[in-house]
């Protein structure tokens, strides 16, 4: 299908095209999610989307990286409190991205996309949140940027709130200084006085200031790009430019062409093409190349202890405009488990435990027999809980923060209740392969491999632990580079056989995941529903088995397509209620 052979060609043609762009061929690029703030001399980039309708937003992001590094240069270092940071680099971003976006139309509309995208994403959280990327929305408004939805209100509700006097002045000053880069921080240092977030500071308060640091600071000194370097260049960059953007649009127009805008899950679910070419005997079952390189890891392993304290702290502070719901949610769940737990009492029975409650009945009733209990135990199984969570890249973002919060909750209520709980989570060590296709590539490259990447299982906490001393590591599921691709079949395998071994009576696997598996190197070199066909017959035969009651969680995607019993959670806001509903049902039982 057109979608697996040419994500690396787009991937490749967006690299080329930032190159072209910023005229710097010596550019670095990283597969990885960008900053807000790029790092001059490199550009990082996740690999193209599984969707055409996300191609735009995904260019976007390329874009903004490439203009950085044409028109962006280290300056002055400026001592600014952390608030008061974050906008002024989003104030040189848009400045950045305004003055690309005259000189390129195509990728004005790519940033466009991108930005309605990130928009669509921060809608839902505290305005405080929002405030630096709507002043970089508001200064490409009023240069003429013209946006809808969430873009729209973002800037709405920041004119509202912040700047309900329309400053002509100040408008008209950002824009005549959009070429001159001291010029335009001045006027930047002026919109945060008038934001209350400029104070002038004495060297001696400066210095006792933790949260002070320079805007500058997030570029490293080494890739500067001066006016002198930008003007070696020539036009001979400037002449082969247009050369370069025509081959990549035409490269990634026809690498698109057969798309939609549905999602690879969509496309596999419509694409009855698999099922049509194959019979039963050409069919090829699940095989892997190699687990030579494959690993099973614990959390902390990936980190340092200041990292992961670092993440943990990351996470506690996700977690913080929940507590109140969280916590009153949590209760309930925790009175009904316990309620099942706990032993009862039989009364008025002829023998037993004497019940000094009824004694009074000898002075009141002198004829009426002694009364008598017994204590039973109610019919609780011992259960183990074990929570999968897939780790993989297009879980980053808000997704992954979602599944980090889920563990958080069900791990730490279901312990208060001293069920045993497990934490797992699945990726693979690299992308588009690693070891194992570099030994297949060795190997002569042999056809239908079966899976062809290194895969990384990963143990957050092991039931048997204790919450206090795992939980400091759960932040690492938020660890940048961690999340690379996802092989579910294999992790739901091992997750189930690990649950079966252990010894308590009902045992209880809980996915959380947002939809199909994807691997690159895998799906490029066996057929298109290699891993999915996996991921189902593993499923069924865990479902059918009996042995281990499964439940999946969707993370702004609707699984039910592959689990019999799924839930979807696509807002934090809708995390308690859900996940209580969900739990208190699945434990009535």
């Amino acid at each position: 299908m057109a979608w697996v052979k040419d994500r690396e060609n787009l991937h490749i043609a967006a690299i080329s095209s930032a190159k072209a762009i910023s005229k710097n061929k010596e550019l670095a690029s990283k597969n990885t999610t960008s900053n807000r703030s790029p790092n001059l001399g490199e550009i990082s980039l996740t690999s193209a989307p599984r969707s055409s309708a996300k191609i735009n937003a995904w260019r976007g992001e390329a874009d903004f990286q490439a203009f950085w590094n044409l028109y962006h240069q280290d300056l002055e270092v400026l001592p600014l409190k952390k608030d008061a940071r974050e906008i002024f680099k989003e104030l040189e971003l848009s400045r950045v991205e305004i003055l690309g976006g005259k000189k390129y139309k195509g990728a004005k509309q790519n940033i466009i996309s991108h930005i309605e995208q990130k928009s669509s994403e921060l809608i839902n959280e505290k305005i405080q949140n929002q405030i630096p990327f709507a002043v970089n929305l508001w200064l490409k408004h009023v240069s003429g940027y013209k946006f809808s939805g969430a873009a729209k209100e973002i800037v709405t509700n920041f004119k509202t709130v912040f700047l309900p006097e329309d400053n002509l002045t100040l408008h008209d000053n950002f824009i005549k200084n959009l070429d001159d880069q001291s010029a335009f921080e001045k006027e930047s240092l002026n919109l945060l006085r008038q934001l209350n977030l400029l104070k002038e500071h004495s060297n001696d308060s400066m210095e006792e200031d933790d949260d002070v640091e320079s805007p500058g600071s997030m570029e490293q000194d080494n890739a500067e790009l001066t006016e002198s370097g930008m003007e070696i260049e020539s036009e001979n960059i400037t002449e082969t430019l247009d050369a370069v953007d025509d081959v990549n649009d035409d490269l990634l127009q026809e690498a698109s062409i057969d798309m939609d805008a549905k999602s690879i899950e969509e496309e596999i679910e419509l694409s009855g093409s698999y099922k049509d070419i194959e019979t039963e005997k050409t069919k090829i079952p699940y095989s892997i190349f190699t687990t030579k390189f494959d690993e099973i890891i614990e959390a902390k392993d990936l980190s340092t202890r200041e990292e992961a304290l670092r993440l943990r702290n990351q996470l506690d502070n996700l977690i913080k405009p929940h507590l109140t719901t969280i916590g009153k949610l949590a209760n309930r769940l925790q009175r009904l488990l316990l309620s099942k737990q706990n032993t009862s009492w039989n009364f008025n029975l002829e023998e037993g435990v004497l019940d000094t409650a009824r004694l009074s009945r000898v002075v009141t009733e002198p004829g009426a027999p002694l009364s008598f209990k017994e204590e039973t135990e109610k019919d609780f199984k011992n259960t183990v809980v074990s929570l999968l969570i897939d780790s993989s890249g297009s879980m980053r973002g808000r997704s992954i923060s979602l599944a980090a919060i889920c563990a958080d909750i069900i791990g730490s209520t279901l312990e208060r209740c001293s069920i045993k709980t497990e934490v797992l989570g699945f990726t693979t060590k690299n992308w588009k392969g690693g070891e194992s296709k570099k030994l297949w590539l060795a190997n002569g490259s042999p056809g239908n491999p079966g899976r062809l990447n290194d895969i990384r299982h990963i143990i957050f906490k092991n039931a048997d632990n204790s919450w206090r001393r795992a939980r400091r590591y759960f932040g690492v599921m938020l660890r940048e580079g961690l999340l690379k691709e996802n092989i579910d079949g294999e992790a739901l395998s091992w997750s189930f056989q690990k649950l079966l071994k252990r010894p308590e009576e009902r045992k209880i696997l809980i996915v959380i995941s947002d939809g199909a598996p994807v691997d690159d190197s895998t799906l490029s070199t066996n057929h298109p529903l290699f891993l999915d066909d996996h991921l189902r017959t593993i499923i069924n035969s865990i479902e059918e088995d009996n042995k281990i009651e499964l439940l999946a969680i969707g993370i702004g995607h609707d699984v039910s397509k592959y689990y019999k019993r799924a839930i979807t959670i696509n807002r934090a806001e809708e995390l308690g209620e859900v996940l209580l509903e969900e739990l208190t049902e699945l434990f009535k039982n």
